[in-house]
């Protein structure tokens, strides 16, 4: 190799690694801690921020800070005290405030239960599709002055999915739980759980797992132009088997804690091996052919609430 060609190849890694300093700099992560997750061990320089919203507060302040170098955004999906049943949690707010932050990717932890003999009480999935069976909530940014169709049919995303089932994989071989990398999350009003007719007739919609916190998280997640995945920590069998205990909620806690250590480690894995920016995902172009209303037609309160969607 000539000198010539060593030294443009060094000068074209200083610029993707300086390129990476800026990104990591300017776009910190999302992290939504659900039941049992409501801090993270690992998080460093944190800085607690009272985020003012169209949508209301969210479900508590959120703390920004480093982990392993990166740049993220933490919030307690139901406030760090657990206050808020799922049908009273906030979500615009939450996810609007993450987008003020300047949030483009987002890690969502939630705990669920199995519909399957092939998933157990603390194993994981990574849900790529969910059937949303809520009726009291929000799911939307739009309306009353400002209308938006956007695409649902992938709902979370692929490419950042793979990045993090990385590392995910790692951590279930370590610790000896099983990971499924694609699943099917259907989404209950809550808050109690579900009858055994309905949980029989949930399995038979060919869902994995069950829970009730990721709708419209994820709807919103996709308005706000921002990458989002789902990781589910498996508690217990909901009803549906016929020689396990149905859930409960102290049965459900019991295997959260073992559930909510194995998330902390998978996430800590993941930011330590992040070596490059985050792909760019379909999600960041949602509005471009979704949003409908013409931008000088709207309000100046609704063009300023768009200007941060799409940021």
């Amino acid at each position: 190799m000539s000198i010539e060609i060593y030294v443009k190849q060094v000068m074209i890694e200083s610029q993707k690694r300086e390129l990476w300093r800026r990104d990591v700099q300017n776009t910190p992560i999302g992290i939504i801690g659900g039941s049992g997750l409501y801090q993270i061990d690992a998080l460093e320089q944190r800085q607690e921020h009272s985020i003012e919203t169209p949508y209301g507060q969210p479900s508590d302040a959120l703390v920004t800070g480093e982990i392993a170098g990166v740049p993220v955004v933490f919030l307690a999906r139901h406030g760090r005290q657990h206050h808020l049943i799922p049908s009273e949690i906030p979500f615009r707010a939450n996810i609007y405030a993450m987008k003020k932050l300047g949030v483009r990717h987002l890690l969502s932890f939630s705990a669920v239960g199995s519909l399957t003999e092939e998933l157990a009480p603390l194993d994981m999935v990574l849900p790529d599709q969910f059937i949303d069976m809520t009726r009291q909530r929000k799911n939307t940014f739009f309306g009353e002055g400002a209308v938006a169709h956007i695409s649902m049919a992938d709902p979370t995303c692929k490419a950042l999915a793979e990045h993090f089932a990385q590392s995910a994989i790692t951590i279930a071989e370590s610790k000896n739980f099983k990971l499924k990398t694609q699943g099917t999350y259907v989404c209950i009003e809550g808050p109690q759980f579900s009858t055994r007719a309905e949980s029989h007739w949930f399995r038979s919609m060919g869902a994995q797992v069950i829970g009730m916190t990721n709708m419209p998280e994820a709807r919103l997640a996709k308005e706000a132009q921002i990458a989002y995945i789902s990781l589910g920590m498996i508690t217990d069998y909901d009803c549906w088997h016929p020689k396990e205990k149905h859930v409960t909620a102290d049965y459900a806690i019991k295997n959260l804690m073992q559930n909510s250590q194995h998330a902390q480690e998978i996430l800590l894995h993941f930011l330590r091996d992040l070596k490059a920016p985050l792909p760019e995902s379909e999600a960041h172009n949602a509005l471009k052919a979704g949003l409908v209303t013409p931008l000088q037609s709207m309000s100046e309160d609704w063009q300023a609430r768009i200007r941060v969607l799409i940021n």
